[in-house]
This record gives structure tokens, C-alpha cells and sequence, in this order.
């Protein structure tokens, strides 16, 4: 239906041959271009923030594993990310808008918010897995090839196209970050399992973060992140009880540190990232967070004592390198979003 507004009509210039197509669209599209700019920027400084959160995750868990196993430190991050979130969800001031009402999540909304609970949770206990299996060298490098699953998703499911530029950075980052644990990286048939444990860990964060990515489209992040989470913990509640002796912390310090674990790098670190979806394309994310593993042993240095090699700097450089270029490629931003069909089915109704 076409709306008609009579009252503008006045300031309306009307040229007697009109602008072809292609000319209006280039017009348009440099309009958006420069209106989003500093969108982009502020969202940029926040996936920075993001980045920094979720650096304190490892020395969150490396407090909590004195008395929890990695399936119960998932979980508590988890549950308690999930109060947080539901409580946020009721208390938070809701947007008075003129426009008619956004509709409501459909059921292919929750079955996609379902597999992004399970990809989540999945990639988080598959890499605590490998780590009892195979080195942390081999771990670090395998959970490292996200942003290589990320970008062949986008290209086959999301349709999305990546210019050479885009592809370089995508390798100087990947490089740099596998630069981490290079050196001790070593094949052997014990190690096998692990390291398969850590690439499906990369394969199930790259499929989280291009469900993520569609699902932005028509849901808020703290909206994304409260399903997520809910789902998550129900789906691996059973797995906890059978695999763990202790499902919550014992002592005060490791409860702070579940607690920290979850609001500072569930809902604050991982909010962020998923807000910043709807700026960026899932493949620029994920070549930005390949930045975590440097930060976060800039943090253990810091907080736990551990020493910092020339190899973290030049892997620091590598990634960064990397991140300039997919940043000033264009298939850093995520493809126009299609706007919603007239019929709008939801399961409330």
C-alpha cells in the first residue's frame, strides 16, 4: 500500500526528464554511505569494548576450574548470564515509536534461536574438550580458523561476495593469530581427537555468528542473547549432571568469579558482539576477535603472572594488519537487509 502525502508536494521539484535509475541508486547509496560512517565508527569502538570482555573470560575460568569442570563453568555462565538477561528484558524502559508495531518472533525465529543456543554452548565445550586432548598450542591454532568457516558460510548461505582486499586481511589475520601457538604445534595420532574437538569448535562459533547475523535483521541483541542463553543452558543441564561432581561454586571468590564470567563477558563482551552484527558482516567480527587470544595473554601477564614472547607481538601486528584491510574492504558491512513481507506470522497468534 502507497501512503500519499499532499503537504509535500509543494517543496517537490518535478524535472521534466527524470534521473535514470542507476543514477538515483549511486545517489542513494553514497547518501547511506556517508549517514553511516560514524555509526560504524561508534560501533567499532564498541566491538573494542567487546573484545576487551571477553579477553577476561580465560582468567575468569582459570579461577573457576579450582573448583568446577569446564561443563559447570559453562553452565553457571549460562544460568546466570540468563537472569541477567531476562531481568534486563523486564525492567528495561521501553521505545515509544509512532509506527506500527514491529512483529512479534515467528517459529523459524525460535528453531534459529535454538541452533544458535546449541552452536554456542557446542563450541564452548568442544574447545574445553580438546584441551584435555590434545596440546594448547594445537587448540589455539584449530579454534583460530573461525573466520575462514565464517566467510565460506557467508559466500554459500548468505550469498555474500568478498574482494581480494577483504581475502588478504582475512589471511594476514588468520596467520597472525595461528602465529600464537605455531611453534609448538605438532601432529600425532593421540592428539587426533583433540584436534578434532578444537576445529569443530571453530566450525560451530563461525555457524553462530551467521545465524547471529540473520537473525539482527529482525531482533535486538539483548533479545538474541537472552534466547541464546536460556536455550544453551537447558540444552546442556544434562550433560553437566552427568559429567560433573559439582554444579555451583563452593567458595564466595569462585562464585565472583562465575558471576563476573558471566556478566562481564556473557551479556556486556558477547552483547556487543552480537550488536555489532548489525553493522558488520559476520566475517569482519570474527577477524576481529582473532585479536582475543593476544589480549588475553596480555591479561594473564598481568593478572596471573605469565610471560609475553616476541611471538605474541609479531601475531599483535599480524592480526591488526589483517583487521585494516577487511576493514576498508567493502564486505566488511553485512549486505541491505530485505524488508519484511506484508504477512508476518507470529506463534502468539
Amino acid at each position: 500500500m502507497r501512503f500519499y502525502f499532499p503537504s509535500l508536494r509543494s517543496t517537490t521539484v518535478i524535472s521534466p526528464s527524470p534521473l535514470p535509475p542507476k543514477s538515483s541508486a549511486s545517489s542513494n547509496l553514497n547518501t547511506v554511505s556517508l549517514v553511516s560512517r560514524p555509526k560504524q565508527q561508534w560501533t567499532l569502538l564498541l566491538l573494542g569494548l567487546a573484545l576487551g570482555a571477553v579477553s577476561f573470560a580465560a582468567i575468569f575460568i582459570r579461577w573457576c576450574s579450582t573448583e568446577l569442570g569446564a561443563g559447570a563453568i559453562v553452565f553457571n555462565r549460562l544460568w546466570l548470564a540468563t537472569v541477567v538477561l531476562g531481568l534486563w528484558e523486564i525492567l528495561k524502559p521501553r521505545e515509544k515509536s509512532l509506527n506500527v508495531a514491529s512483529p512479534g518472533i515467528t517459529w523459524t525465529d525460535y528453531g534459529l534461536l535454538l541452533l544458535v543456543g546449541a552452536v554456542s554452548s557446542s563450541s564452548v565445550v568442544l574447545w574445553a574438550l580438546s584441551l584435555t586432548e590434545t596440546s594448547v598450542a594445537n587448540s589455539t591454532v584449530l579454534r583460530n580458523l573461525t573466520p575462514l568457516f565464517t566467510t565460506l558460510g557467508a559466500w554459500l548461505w548468505l550469498r555474500q561476495r568478498f574482494d581480494r582486499r577483504f581475502l588478504w586481511g582475512l589471511a594476514l589475520a588468520v596467520g597472525g593469530a595461528i602465529a600464537i601457538g605455531v611453534t609448538d604445534f605438532q601432529l600425532a595420532w593421540e592428539q587426533l581427537t583433540g584436534d578434532f574437538f578444537a576445529l569443530l569448535s571453530a566450525l560451530c562459533y563461525g555457524v553462530n555468528l551467521l545465524l547471529v547475523e540473520n537473525l539482527r535483521d529482525r531482533l535486538g541483541a539483548s533479545q538474541i542473547l537472552l534466547w541464546r542463553c536460556g536455550f544453551g543452558c537447558i540444552l546442556l543441564l544434562p550433560f553437566v549432571l552427568l559429567t560433573e561432581d559439582h554444579l555451583f561454586p563452593q567458595s564466595l571468590p569462585v562464585w565472583g568469579a562465575a558471576i563476573g564470567l558471566a556478566v562481564l563477558c556473557q551479556c556486556f563482551g558477547q552483547g556487543l558482539v552480537v550488536h555489532s552484527l548489525k553493522t558488520f558482516s559476520s566475517g569482519f567480527v570474527a577477524i576481529f576477535l582473532l585479536l582475543e587470544p593476544i589480549i588475553t595473554a596480555v591479561f594473564a601477564w598481568g593478572f596471573l603472572g605469565e610471560t609475553l614472547t616476541i611471538t605474541n607481538a609479531i601475531a599483535f601486528c599480524g592480526v591488526l594488519g589483517g583487521i585494516y584491510l577487511a576493514k576498508s574492504s567493502s564486505r566488511a558491512d553485512p549486505p541491505p537487509a530485505q524488508p519484511p513481507e506484508a504477512s508476518y506470522s507470529s506463534p502468539a497468534t
